[in-house]
C-alpha cells in the first residue's frame, strides 16, 4: 500500500514528528511504502475561490498553502469531478499542549474527509502535554498502527 502523509506541523523534531516517524516505522515493517510532506515548509497559499479546479482545471488546483488548513481545503479540488480513486482512507495524528484544543481538526476529519471526500477513516491519535516528547506507548500504538495497515 501506498500512504500519503501531511505534516501540518512547523516544529522540525516536535511531537507530532514523532508520532509521525513511529507510523512510518510500523508501514516500513509491513513493507508499505510512504511519503510525508511537510506542509508548513511548502509554499501553499490559501484558496482564491476561482473555481479553476471546477472548470479548465479538471480538479487541479492554481496554488497550494501553508498549513494543513490550507492542505486540506485543497482537497476540495481533489474531489471535482468525482476523488481520485487511490484516495480511500484517512488517519489523523494530533498534538498540543491543551487536550481541548482538537474541536476544529476533529470538524474537518470528519466534514472534509469522512462525509465530503468519503474516505475510510483509519483512526485519530491524539496526545497531549507541555513536555515535549511523546509517551512510549503512544509511539508503539502508532508503530502497530502502521505494521497493521490493509489495502
Amino acid at each position: 500500500m501506498r500512504v500519503l502523509i501531511l505534516n501540518g506541523s512547523p516544529r522540525p523534531a516536535g511531537n507530532t514528528k514523532q508520532m509521525i516517524r513511529a507510523f512510518c516505522e510500523g508501514l516500513e515493517e509491513a513493507g508499505h511504502e510512504f511519503d510525508v510532506f511537510d506542509v508548513c515548509r511548502m509554499n501553499i497559499r490559501g484558496c482564491l475561490a476561482c473555481e479553476y479546479c471546477h472548470t479548465k482545471g479538471d480538479g487541479q488546483c492554481v496554488g497550494l498553502s501553508g498549513q494543513m488548513k490550507c492542505v486540506i481545503d485543497r482537497f476540495y479540488a481533489a474531489a471535482y469531478p468525482k476523488k481520485p480513486e487511490k484516495l480511500k482512507k484517512v488517519a489523523m495524528f494530533l498534538s498540543s499542549g491543551d487536550p481541548d484544543m482538537y474541536e476544529g481538526a476533529l470538524f474537518s476529519y470528519r466534514g472534509d474527509f469522512l462525509d465530503y471526500l468519503k474516505l475510510e477513516g483509519m483512526g485519530v491519535f491524539t496526545t497531549n502535554g507541555y513536555d515535549p516528547g511523546v509517551p512510549a506507548e503512544k509511539l508503539e500504538e502508532l508503530r502497530r498502527f502502521g505494521a497493521g495497515l490493509k489495502e
